[in-house]
């Protein structure tokens, strides 16, 4: 009885395979990212509490390793959390606030600097454009506090999320030594091992991006503020602050506060001091692109520029600075459960036949 010839070529149906497994892959991610947004309350400490578990994970498991109960360490741990990010957030944004009405004063005689030498417009249109863009901000940020939760004013919103991932994180630390039995509880039967190890490559994916993330960026403002002070710039401490918030959103957020840096100089300094201020800028992102950034993370899953700034916009566009925030260790995790998944298919496959002759 004759065979009957398929209706599709194989090329054909290979890529219909695949275009239903993309198809599927995609729905899936799409209610996942739909229901974090509707859950957005819930899941924003859980976010933040495995950040702060990946960066303080170290610190823990030294005290764990040195006799301290797990327990006493986790909650020493999130002491030092608080210490250390409350001190550092005190900086921050003191000066930010103490320097903020500088830095703003500056970037309007820039504006001004630059009307006046290239025609753009007169100072009143500035002061207008300046006017409107603070009427945009104030009306952003009343909508997006009023819609995080109804009822809540936003410091209490920010205070309850908080203590919450600080509770969560206490947790995670304490816990962390049965993830793998959690892995294999939920894992269908043939398949722990595999959970547990594309669980562990995206933790460690994640922890190494948040380690290497907060030394670059305390190196990356340490630097661009002696510079600053060194060519005495205004704001010079602000816009230390202002580098080491950015350095979390890579390209990006150096790039904004290395443009600010630049127009504070212009205006209060001149054109050679702003030249001098670009070129300390410019320095350090090179030593951060070509020494720091090699050092540092090389043992994290490394990103092409192109995939961190697509995932920024997308993580923009979701959930707006938070998801810029998550989007690049997000998507090293996502890159170490596919080298996991790599490597488990590539093990698989039968060896290479050798001839008899053994050539």
């Amino acid at each position: 009885m004759p065979t009957r010839k398929p209706l599709l070529p194989d090329a054909a149906r290979r890529t219909a395979a695949w275009c239903a497994v993309l198809l599927l892959v995609t729905g899936v991610a799409a209610v996942a990212i739909w229901l974090c947004i509707m859950l957005k309350t819930a899941v924003t400490p859980v976010l933040l509490a495995l950040l702060g578990t990946a960066l303080l994970g170290p610190v823990h498991r030294w005290l764990a390793g040195h006799g301290v109960n797990r327990s006493v360490a986790a909650g020493l741990t999130c002491v030092l959390l608080v210490a250390v990010g409350g001190g550092a957030g005190y900086i921050v944004v003191t000066a930010l606030i103490d320097t903020g009405g500088q830095i703003v004063r500056s970037l309007k005689d820039t504006g001004r600097w630059v009307a006046d030498h290239f025609g753009i417009g007169d100072a009143t249109n500035l002061d207008d454009i300046a006017a409107n863009a603070q009427k945009l901000v104030e009306k952003f940020g009343a909508s997006a506090a009023g819609g995080l939760i109804s009822g809540l004013s936003l410091i209490g919103t920010l205070i309850a999320t908080g203590v919450l991932a600080l509770l969560l994180t206490f947790f995670f630390l304490r816990d962390s030594d049965r993830a793998a039995q959690l892995a294999h509880s939920v894992a269908p039967r043939g398949t722990g091992d595999l959970v547990e190890a594309m669980g562990r490559r995206a933790f460690e994916a994640v922890e190494g991006f948040m380690r290497g993330t907060t030394f670059i960026a305390l190196i990356d403002a340490v630097c661009i503020t002696v510079g600053l002070l060194i060519l005495r710039v205004p704001g010079a401490v602000g816009l230390g602050a202002l580098v080491f918030v950015g350095a979390y959103i890579p390209y990006l957020g150096a790039f904004i506060s290395g443009a600010v840096a630049v127009l504070v100089a212009l205006a209060d300094r001149g054109f050679v001091i702003a030249l001098w201020v670009l070129g300390v800028v410019l320095a350090v992102q090179v030593l951060e692109g070509h020494v720091l950034q090699p050092v540092i993370q090389s043992r994290t899953v490394q990103m092409h520029p192109a995939m961190i700034m697509i995932a920024l916009t997308a993580g923009a566009s979701v959930a707006g600075l938070l998801g810029m925030l998550i989007a690049v260790p997000a998507c090293a995790a996502a890159f170490g459960i596919l080298g996991v998944i790599r490597e488990e298919h590539g093990s698989d496959e039968p060896p290479a036949r050798t001839s008899p002759s053994g050539a």
